[in-house]
């Protein structure tokens, strides 16, 4: 009976093994592709068996992504706007989720619970459904072919708002008292004992907040129409849409626009993935 037992275990431990390793070759091996690929000349890519391992480094790929086929080099900027434009985005999101999350969760006023659901009921409104009002609006303010245009419209991040007030219920009210008593205002509880103690939450907010706008392309695609207010994801569709296609230079900018999100994760990764405790509001 016992080693029946530990047989099924023993079965059950290799599936599940098996299908873990699944899961991360479907992951991984694209993101392979993508990085191999950027190393050879077109004629490689398409050759099979594909060759994993590049006979030499080409460096043309990376050369031609940031020239551009037009030897502008306006991929240089693309990249500045993106970087501005997600940064600033995350930024005062982050700070307006905290705020909101902060007072949907520890102050009690008459349809608190009213307002947060017509918050989280913006996140079922699909953006393509918005977005040509937005535009309209956009332009009569005059704000098409600016940062504030790209950026105001998802400074207020339902999710990142969802996320903060989560975490903010499971913070003690006692340590907010206690600053009460040690003569702190409201903003000064927030800014030096809430918001400074609630880095898992703001980690995961930021990061999530950070890649959808450097992945951003339908509303920079309406808002930029100038080519020195343009950002990543547009640039890498106008790339696509040359005559002549370089695939292997396009993986090269593939690979480019990876980067500064790999980088944001893994800076940030302890906070991340300590961010699961913002589920736990509410067990108690």
């Amino acid at each position: 009976m016992l080693r029946n037992k530990t047989l099924g275990s023993r079965a059950f431990n290799l599936g599940f093994n098996g299908i873990f390793l699944m899961v991360i070759l479907m992951v991984m091996v694209p993101i392979f592709f993508m990085l191999t690929a950027s190393f050879m000349p077109s004629s490689d890519i398409f050759s099979m068996p594909y060759r994993w391992i590049p006979k030499s480094v080409y460096w043309k790929n990376y050369i031609t992504a940031i020239a551009g086929n037009d030897r502008s080099f306006v991929f240089i900027r693309n990249v500045i706007n993106s970087v501005i434009v997600a940064s600033g985005t995350t930024i005062f999101s982050v700070l307006v989720s905290g705020f909101a999350g902060y007072g949907l969760s520890k102050y009690k006023f008459r349809g608190r619970n009213l307002v947060f659901l017509m918050i989280m009921g913006r996140m079922m409104i699909p953006f393509e459904a918005i977005m040509i009002p937005m535009y309209i609006s956009a332009v009569k303010l005059g704000l098409q072919n600016t940062y504030t245009g790209l950026m105001l419209p998802f400074i207020l991040n339902t999710f990142g708002l969802f996320q903060m007030r989560q975490y903010l219920m499971t913070f003690p009210d006692d340590i907010l008292d206690a600053g009460r008593i040690d003569g702190l205002g409201e903003l000064g509880i927030f800014w030096r004992l809430v918001f400074k103690n609630s880095t898992p939450a703001i980690a995961t907010a930021a990061i999530l907040c950070f890649r959808g706008q450097w992945d951003n392309l339908l509303w920079p695609l309406l808002i930029a129409q100038k080519e020195a207010m343009k950002t990543i994801p547009t640039y890498i569709v106008k790339f696509t849409e040359e005559k002549s296609s370089d695939e292997g230079a396009m993986m090269a900018v593939a690979v480019l626009a990876s980067i500064p999100i790999i980088v944001l994760f893994l800076t940030l990764s302890k906070y991340f993935l300590g961010g699961s405790a913002m589920y736990s509001a509410g067990k108690e």
